[in-house]
């Protein structure tokens, strides 16, 4: 009677010891990924803030932006993860850029330093989503080959880069905005951090997008000469696939043998005329972002003049005193 349960309990224990090889197998494999310092695929993909910040260092490095790093065709990264280290770049600045409205006396405002950690990163969300499809249009209309995604990925990039530079100025805002007590002097000294760091943001975004370029041209004819290759070439010398190096060129340098044409660089540059008013108008919509003092917070002002108007006026104000 006993030795009719003998092959259940047999079988039992064959699943026993396959399940315990099973895991033992994952917890190998686990432990050997650790040891080589990649994240296992069985241990679950966590967002790690620090790797997000090391991205945005290897961007102003151009070690996501050289030639050998660009042979995909793209720029390599995650849009959606980098975003976050953006957003929390944009907090940084629009704090220090509120700042001085805490620090000027009785009528100190908790409330403008508040409102200007929010709108920072809200003034590059809508400067992104206004100007995004003239720069697919544009884009396009140059003659690349780059699809929606890729656009996406590259402006994120150009972003990190500008939103790195404000970040990097905002103790310099903070210092001056607790040693003076100039509203105009404020004013404008932010209005220049703001175009120096987009100015560079659109330089990179337009160099990495010629590079970007250079790459699928120098993948479509390295295919056209495989391709029309007789079968006796391996006979013949041959000067090999050309080879893309730039290691000695940083993110925002232009590279002497694949200058783009003039055709190429009048059509952007008009993108950046569009997106530099954008940006600059975007910016008075959602005023105040420093904080007059002698007028009571409120998160906007009523809708009137425009931007350049208000930098001109701003500037007789600075001088009259």
């Amino acid at each position: 009677m006993r030795l009719s349960f003998l092959p259940h309990k047999c079988r039992a224990e064959n699943v026993i010891s396959l399940t315990a090889a099973r895991i033992a197998s994952k917890m190998n494999l686990a432990v050997s990924d650790w040891t080589v310092g990649r994240p296992s695929p069985h241990s679950g993909s966590e967002f790690d803030m620090l790797n997000q910040f090391r991205e945005v260092d290897r961007i102003l490095r151009g070690e996501k932006t050289n030639l050998p790093a660009l042979q995909s065709g793209r720029i390599d990264i995650q849009p959606l993860r980098l975003v976050v280290v953006l957003i929390i770049l944009g907090i940084v600045y629009g704090a220090c850029m509120g700042s001085f409205a805490v620090f000027r006396g009785d009528n100190a405002s908790i409330m403008q330093l508040i409102a200007s950690t929010v709108k920072v990163p809200i003034l590059f969300l809508l400067t992104f989503l206004i100007t995004f499809p003239s720069l697919y249009v544009f884009n396009s209309l140059v003659g690349s080959r780059l699809r929606g995604d890729q656009i996406v990925s590259l402006f994120v990039a150009s972003q990190a880069v500008t939103l790195a530079l404000l970040a990097s100025f905002g103790p310099i805002v903070a210092f001056f905005s607790v040693s003076t007590t100039s509203y105009p002097f404020m004013i404008l000294l932010n209005v220049v951090v703001f175009a120096v760091c987009g100015f560079l943001g659109l330089r990179f975004l337009m160099q990495t997008l010629h590079r970007i370029t250079v790459v699928k041209k120098a993948l479509v004819v390295n295919t056209t000469d495989d391709a029309e290759t007789p079968d006796d070439a391996s006979e013949s010398p041959s000067d090999g696939p050309t080879k893309l190096s730039d290691a000695d060129f940083g993110p925002l340098d232009e590279l002497a043998e694949h200058m783009p044409d003039d055709q190429v660089k009048i059509v952007f540059r008009c993108w950046v005329v569009v997106f530099g008013l954008v940006g600059a108008q975007m910016g008075w919509v959602l005023r105040p972002f420093v904080g007059n003092p002698d007028i009571e917070f409120d998160w906007f002002r009523q809708r009137e003049s425009n931007f350049f108007e208000a930098v001109i006026n701003t500037i007789e104000q600075l001088f009259s005193r």
